[in-house]
């Protein structure tokens, strides 16, 4: 089954953590790591996920060994999958749908996914409830925090008027967060210049049209290809001094301005104790997996709950309430019930 998280700006409720003593003592498992961009670049969510293990009582160096291969933004899952099962991966950790796809289809080793946009429209699973199969992990409802950073991105720059963003229109989150992105825009006043990126090629293609068509502010998402390109981004910005909303933390820490996303590195601690569960013996297609939601609490929904951030590279007013860091706050101005600080 795979669980809800309710959206929410809200402490999560983490799956408890087995105490060291489950981890096999004398036995020194493989975990293949199927990622958008290089440890160097990923490495808050790797710190998270190694911590996560540390507490289960899996060691790198001593009990576990980490097999790190990046797509670098290229599209090269299936070769890299390959690789890792030719490896003798004992479980293979992924970052998106479709690094998930290509670790199921290369063959019967577990497979865990840190996070996921959305897996059933992927084809990576066959439903939340009950995914079956050889994949499990959480995936994110990443699509419906678009209008809540348009409603940010308007608040910082009242006067923008075109928001250029962009989106892969391959992706299957693409057609609902396009809606999401058309619908807030109106709302809000602005013209929204939707631009398809499906590789590096394809977004320096992009953010000049966002230029050429007028564009006084961008949109970033979550997508592989962009975050993996995310220095082409950065340096594009401040060229055309363009205020740009993005999506997580990696762009601010990188000297972006603001981003407003999921707390990838809570997900990466989460995905820890699928890891040690499956270690242990448990089936993928068994154990629930995790559909982390953003936004406000939401009674409907089972679950626990996972943080939102909003990263920020400086001071910044937003109605009344001022985020006093610069690097790391939880922010709740959206929502109308109580939130817990992360």
């Amino acid at each position: 089954m795979i669980t809800r998280l309710a959206s929410g700006v809200v402490l999560a409720c983490s799956l408890a953590l087995p105490l060291a003593a489950y981890a096999q003592s004398g036995k020194v498992y493989r975990i293949g790591m199927l990622e958008t961009t290089p440890a160097s670049a990923n490495r808050a969510n790797l710190n998270a996920f190694l911590q996560g293990l540390r507490e289960a009582g899996y060691v790198e160096g001593r009990n576990i060994i980490i097999d790190y291969r990046s797509a670098d933004g290229r599209g090269r899952y299936a070769e890299l999958a390959a690789e890792l099962v030719r490896a003798k991966s004992d479980i293979i950790v992924t970052r998106g749908w479709a690094a998930a796809l290509a670790a199921r289809n290369a063959g019967s080793i577990p497979v865990v996914m840190a996070t996921s946009a959305d897996p059933v429209a992927a084809g990576v699973v066959k439903s939340l409830a009950r995914p079956g199969g050889n994949v499990t992990g959480l995936t994110t409802l990443v699509s419906e925090l678009a209008a809540k950073r348009l409603e940010v991105l308007k608040e910082l720059a009242p006067q923008a008027s075109r928001v250029a963003a962009m989106l892969n229109l391959a992706n299957p989150t693409a057609v609902a967060e396009r809606r999401q992105i058309e619908r807030a825009s109106k709302s809000l006043g602005l013209e929204a210049i939707i631009l398809d990126v499906r590789d590096a090629e394809g977004l320096d293609r992009a953010l000049e049209a966002a230029v050429q068509r007028g564009a006084d502010a961008l949109l970033i998402n979550a997508e592989a290809v962009v975050m993996a390109n995310r220095t082409t981004i950065l340096d594009f910005a401040r060229k055309h001094r363009l205020p740009v909303m993005y999506s997580a933390r990696e762009y601010v820490e990188g000297g972006g301005l603001i981003a407003y996303g999921v707390s990838y590195p809570h997900l990466y601690y989460r995905a820890a104790s699928y890891v040690d569960r499956i270690l242990r013996g448990a089936k993928p297609g068994d154990l629930a997996k995790d559909e982390v939601g953003i936004g406000c609490p939401h009674k409907g929904l089972g679950g626990a709950i996972a943080p939102v951030e909003v990263i920020e590279h400086g001071l910044l007013q937003l109605s009344n309430r001022r985020v006093a860091s610069a690097t790391d706050a939880s922010f709740s101005h959206f929502c109308k019930q109580p939130f817990h600080q992360v």
